[in-house]
């Protein structure tokens, strides 16, 4: 039996993934502290907090999908210390308790991979983003060191996505105005909806995507690539 485990299923992203997953597998594991809006006869809820709480155990399983991330804007200065360890904490340290605990199941999968998710900000400068980008450059060096470390039974690849129109992201997207600014500043005039990173996503844990590993795939409208 096929199964697919996604941490942080329900909203945004990871719900996009669950949905357009859901034929794929024969489970969709959706591990999350909120109930996912849908139902399916292939899709299963554990509600729980990844943090605080013990996962619950899978005997196989040929993906893992770590969703959760945060996205906290503050000036350098107004940005504490417990700040840094909150982000450092859901992005990096919830990402390895996943790994840690499901690489056995992984391990007995078929072709299994690991997709994780870093942000544009971690190689673009941009203001106010110190916190979010320092926890998931971390990701990316994650992505790197156990990619080696796996090959050549697991791959593991990471997404690093722009703007993506998701609850997280709706005080970037408030407005008219700013949705008008945010179009504009990405040189193909758009940020993403979650259904492309979920197709991405997809790929990455597909046979289709079998030769990669280690790598991390900048979804960026262009505002990394290009400079117009």
């Amino acid at each position: 039996m096929s199964r697919l485990i996604v941490i942080g299923g329900s909203k945004g992203i990871g719900n996009a993934i669950v949905t357009s997953l859901l034929s794929s597998y024969d489970e969709v594991v959706n591990i999350s502290r909120s109930e996912p809006s849908e139902s399916h006869p292939n899709l299963t809820h554990h509600s729980c907090d990844v943090l605080k709480d013990e996962l619950p155990e899978m005997d196989s399983a040929d993906g893992l999908v770590y969703c959760p991330g945060s996205i906290n804007l503050k000036p350098i200065n107004r940005l504490s210390i417990e700040d840094f360890k909150n982000d450092f904490e859901i992005n990096v340290i919830g990402a390895v308790k996943a790994i840690q605990t499901y690489l056995p199941a992984l391990k007995k999968g078929n072709n299994p991979a690991i997709v994780l998710f870093s942000t544009v900000a971690s190689k673009l400068g941009m203001p106010f983003h110190a916190s979010v980008a320092a926890s998931k450059s971390a990701v990316e060096g994650l992505t790197k060191s156990i990619g080696a470390e796996l090959a050549p039974t697991v791959r593991i690849n990471a997404i690093a996505p722009t703007v993506t129109d998701t609850e997280l992201a709706s005080k970037l997207l408030r407005n008219d105005s700013m949705i008008e600014k945010m179009t504009e500043r990405h040189p193909l005039r758009k940020y993403l909806k979650p259904e492309e990173v979920a197709d991405m996503a997809g790929f990455l844990l597909s046979e289709k995507a079998a030769s990669l590993s280690g790598q991390v795939f900048e979804m960026d409208c262009g505002i990394v690539s290009f400079k117009i």
